[in-house]
């Protein structure tokens, strides 16, 4: 009877009775977070830091799906058919940016087949060099340096190709005007372990995979891709300061929903969103340990900033003709 009511009372407001329905229903026992990526990366371990806080504060469980695979494009294109009840959401990555342009797949539009929710964690970078194999490059001019007087092009590697360690290196060539040959591996994993093994001496990588070994000493941070990169990195100079100040970026992740998904439940879940990230240092804590930083931005902004990225991204990967096939 209550839900009649509420669905008579919303008609008469000219809205359509089934979001009184769907709210209603909403939140179910559980709630499906699927993470189009595998299980440990960045994306997920910060999925599983804000689902416990989210699940809290919904009064229900919050069970993570990965389903990894194409850089994330698998589990995005089955994610974007499930239904828009809002039981169902995702943590969007950004390699599952370009994975449709990199793998000629066409598997969705990021800007058209899903609906933000709010971003929730930046992903600094850095480049990193085995300090063994690396003796003498301790900055961003000594690695250019080093990489023009080499005789034949230096390796550096990254999490793959079309990876952001890839566009972001491929980036800083263009504008220090130097060389150097890209050896891309599946995942940050095994592309640090042959670091670490001196297989390799240079990495543009993400933080959460680089940071251990950094502390540890066995990898040297010569340089970091954003001032935001300094709560991890404290001490590490940005591309930026060392002399190319249109360098600057983070990779980052976000929530989205099944287009559809009642306005209600997204206006919800951005409010809590809000209030985790921005007040919660317990989650502030676990991500900044995670090698990410609690980055809340409304669904608005978000959208706005996967089109800048996307545009931005794709135009460097067409320009290199770079692809993952």
């Amino acid at each position: 009877m209550l839900a009649t009511g509420a669905a008579g009372a919303l008609s008469t407001l000219g809205l359509p009775a089934f979001a009184a329905d769907a709210d209603a229903a909403w939140p179910g026992k559980i709630i499906k977070m699927v993470v189009a990526f595998p299980a440990g990366g960045p994306t997920d371990t910060a999925a599983r830091i804000v689902s416990q806080k989210l699940g809290e504060r919904l009064g229900v469980s919050i069970m993570v799906d990965n389903r990894p695979g194409a850089s994330g494009s698998i589990g995005t294109a089955t994610f974007i058919k499930l239904p828009a009840d809002g039981n169902t959401l995702s943590m969007f990555g950004m390699p599952a940016l370009l994975a449709p342009l990199l793998y000629g797949n066409n598997a969705y539009d990021v800007e058209k087949d899903f609906m933000c929710v709010a971003t929730v964690y930046d992903l600094p970078m850095a480049i990193v060099v085995n300090p063994t194999v690396m003796p003498g490059v301790d900055s961003v001019q000594t690695l250019i340096a080093q990489a023009k007087a080499a005789k034949t092009p230096l390796n550096y590697t990254s999490s793959g190709a079309g990876s952001f360690g890839h566009l972001a290196m491929e980036q800083l060539k263009d504008l220090g005007k130097f060389d150097m040959q890209h050896v891309p591996y599946r995942g940050s994993a095994p592309a640090v372990t042959d670091l670490l093994g001196g297989q390799l001496g240079i990495m543009f990588a993400d933080v959460v995979a680089a940071l251990p070994h950094i502390k540890s000493g066995k990898l040297r941070a010569i340089a970091v891709s954003s001032a935001r990169a300094n709560v991890l990195l404290p001490g590490v100079k940005t591309v930026s300061a060392q002399g190319f100040p249109n360098f600057d970026f983070d990779s980052w992740g976000g929530l989205i929903a099944p287009l559809g998904t009642p306005a209600s439940v997204v206006t919800r879940i951005n409010k809590e969103l809000a209030d985790i990230l921005s007040k919660d240092k317990e989650v502030q804590e676990k991500l900044v340990n995670a090698g990410a930083i609690a980055a809340y931005q409304p669904a608005e902004a978000m959208r706005k900033r996967l089109a800048a990225d996307r545009a931005r991204w794709t135009k460097i990967a067409k320009d290199k003709n770079i692809s993952a096939l």
